[in-house]
């Protein structure tokens, strides 16, 4: 099984309110460390402006990029689930390795504190919330039910196999487990 996020593009308004609740579950103070990010992505001229807002998190990619590049091995995937964890305590830390893992993300994934020597900490879609049969704070927060995560092919199942979307680009390399219904900007 691989675990995963299918998202919205339709439905979701960029209220923040994922991002905001995946801040207060894990206890991320405030300023520029965020697990979930609310990414815009705007065209067009008055009257005739197409806005679409995407998630960008951990992707928990079938194959983490992050994870090869850490040089000390501080990243690895559950096998039984496909979830891509850290092990704050093996991290050096965002000057020992220069962000490493941050670097070779495609998405800005991995996250790291301001102050020096801040370790490396992301997404883990809510694995505590989840081994007690509770969806990830983000998912159970938004109020337009744009976001939802659980096993990647019964999502695929659910609602298509769409990888692409306004403001995302999939990378075949690192292969996230994300599908969209995406918003559609309308023919000139």
């Amino acid at each position: 099984m691989q675990v995963g996020f299918y998202f919205d593009q339709t439905r979701c308004i960029g209220c923040n309110a994922c991002r905001v609740a995946c801040k207060d579950w894990h206890d991320i103070p405030a300023g520029p460390e965020n697990w979930l990010r609310v990414l815009y992505s705007e065209k067009g001229q008055t009257p005739e402006v197409f806005l679409a807002y995407t998630i960008a998190c951990c992707f928990h990619c079938g194959q983490p990029l992050c994870a090869a590049a850490c040089p000390v091995g501080a990243i690895s995937k559950r096998p039984d689930d496909g979830t891509v964890l850290v092990d704050r305590a093996a991290c050096l830390g965002n000057q020992a390795c220069d962000q490493k893992c941050r670097k070779a993300c495609p998405y800005d994934a991995p996250q790291f504190g301001p102050r020096p020597g801040a370790k490396m900490a992301k997404c883990d879609l809510c694995l505590d919330r989840r081994q007690e049969g509770k969806p990830p704070s983000c998912v159970e927060t938004c109020p337009t039910r744009a976001l939802e995560a659980g096993d990647l092919e019964e999502l695929k199942a659910r609602f298509g196999q769409e990888v692409e979307a306004e403001g995302f680009r999939y990378s075949r390399r690192a292969a996230p487990s994300v599908i969209f219904k995406p918003k559609l900007a309308p023919s000139a």
